[in-house]
């Protein structure tokens, strides 16, 4: 397995896909030209739309969406992995997936993700998501190769949810993606921590491209896109939310090493849980 460089591409996407493919067309190929053959885009990299209806307008099937036909002609064209973090697809049965998407140097589709947690939460500061209104969530995890390494895949608040990135790690994956679009508010509170124990959980490395700043439809994103080594360095770092390309090398070799200097895969057992089968005794002088 050999070292090879990848880049996060640090986007603002507005409301037009159109607009957005000239941005990724530009970032990608500057990524390119730092030397990176894998190449990730953030979360909802073809447009962020809060509107329902426009939403709905906006996004086509995969065989005529814009983000897909630039982000595959340009894999070709530079012989790249071009990794779409997600974009919204919709589906023949006319439900939208959020949907990562890999392309091959030579263009072909090697594997797509949709997202399987939905982001239905409220927040302090008021904001209120409710993703499984408008997406339908996946059902499979998935794992790759590119350029010597396994890839998994994950988006955005699939980051939450530790046992996904196990399963990958336990199919092979020593590299682990998380493109996002991360809000300010729980971007600040958890984006490095997370992304830093999902690493050293699975003695992988973790490239993860974020949406950055105040976006057309108002939301705002945390940026801070990011790379992280196996034993859970940061070895590169958007430290800012304005668009941004980061570059780091990944030696699939050194997740190798950080397993088998904490085997904690190989030393996994399974296990059951007693949850209350045992009455817990009551305290000394406590009320009845």
């Amino acid at each position: 397995m050999g070292v090879f460089k990848a880049a996060a591409v640090q986007m603002r996407s507005g409301e037009s896909p159109e607009r957005n493919a000239v941005d990724l067309e530009r970032m990608v190929r500057e990524a390119a030209g730092l030397g990176a053959t894998y190449i990730q885009t953030p979360e909802m990299t073809g447009a962020l739309i809060r509107d329902k209806e426009a939403r709905a307008a906006s996004f086509t099937s995969e065989d005529k969406d814009i983000i897909v036909s630039t982000a595959r002609g340009l894999a070709s064209e530079l012989g790249v992995f071009l990794h779409i973090g997600s974009t919204a697809i919709l589906r023949a049965d006319g439900k939208l997936a959020n949907r990562a998407l890999l392309f091959g140097p030579d263009g072909a589709t090697l594997a797509t993700y949709d997202k399987i947690h939905m982001f239905d939460v409220d927040l302090d500061n008021g904001e209120s998501w409710r993703e499984s209104a408008a997406y339908e969530p996946g059902t499979e995890a998935v794992v790759t190769n590119i350029a010597g390494a396994r890839l998994g895949f994950a988006v955005c608040y699939d980051l939450r949810f530790p046992q996904l990135f196990r399963s990958e790690a336990m199919a092979g994956a020593e590299l682990l993606s998380v493109p996002a679009a991360f809000t300010r508010q729980t971007g600040e509170a958890h984006w490095h921590v997370l992304l830093r124990a999902r690493a050293i959980e699975n003695g992988a490395y973790v490239v993860a491209a974020a949406q950055g700043g105040v976006h057309e439809d108002g939301r705002e994103t945390y940026g801070h896109s990011l790379i992280v080594d196996p034993w859970g360095r940061i070895i590169a770092e958007a430290a800012h939310d304005e668009p941004a390309v980061i570059v780091a090398e990944i030696d699939p070799a050194q997740s190798l090493a950080a397993r088998k200097k904490i085997p904690n895969l190989k030393n996994a057992r399974d296990f059951a849980v007693n949850a209350g089968l045992v009455e817990t005794p009551r305290l000394r002088g406590a009320a009845s």
